[in-house]
């Protein structure tokens, strides 16, 4: 490996752990603790090494969300493989719900530690792009209700961008729940979930 090679390995790797520390504080503390300043004594670098990589904690708050919903991305991207529309919105918000379970912690950060996390993501260049992972994540759900839509299979009056955030937004209420209040719903997720996603089908499907 060339001297270029090895400065630019380097130089990736102390990004990596500047935002592994960044997370470490924030999942232990709230985003309100983490400054440049307490995540330069975490990796034990100087503040202003920090700001060769970040402009600043909000960058960083950025690239822990987009972090976060490329992991979405990923665990939803091979159950939105399959054809049929239903069939593949039931797999992919199963698949959406199990992710908020099992990984707890990145579902904690990137939907409910602080709203300054997420608006962060929002205020980015790229959002929106084709290379925006929360758009991909939408596009996931969006795209089902849109081929419902084209086979004539909504009800009357429905839009998939409205039916789209309804259908997120149970299903974020599901996982918020159960991370929160783990006793409540008593309903295991195995069954809560799919009763719920045929509810809501039944109610948007013509």
């Amino acid at each position: 490996m060339g001297i270029p090679e090895r400065k630019a390995r380097q130089k990736a790797d102390l990004r990596t752990r500047i935002l592994e520390a960044s997370r470490a504080i924030v999942l232990a503390e709230g985003y309100g603790s983490l400054t440049m300043r307490k995540i330069a004594q975490a990796i034990e670098y100087s503040p202003g090494t920090l700001y060769l990589h970040f402009a600043g904690r909000d960058e960083i708050a950025r690239e822990l969300c987009i972090d976060g919903f490329r992991e979405l991305v990923a665990a939803l991207a091979p159950l939105a493989a399959t054809a049929e529309p239903r069939a593949r919105l039931e797999a992919v918000a199963q698949g959406y719900v199990r992710f908020g379970l099992e990984r707890p912690e990145t579902y904690r950060l990137v939907f409910m530690e602080d709203p300054t996390i997420v608006k962060a993501i929002y205020e980015g260049p790229a959002i929106g792009g084709p290379d925006d992972p929360g758009t991909q994540a939408y596009g996931l759900l969006l795209g089902c209700f849109l081929d419902l839509k084209a086979a004539g299979r909504l009800a009357d009056r429905a839009e998939p961008n409205v039916l789209t955030d309804a259908f997120w937004a149970a299903l974020h209420g599901v996982v918020s729940l159960k991370l929160t209040c783990p006793g409540f719903p008593q309903t295991p997720a195995e069954t809560l979930v799919p009763a719920l996603i045929r509810g809501l089908l039944d109610g948007m499907l013509a």
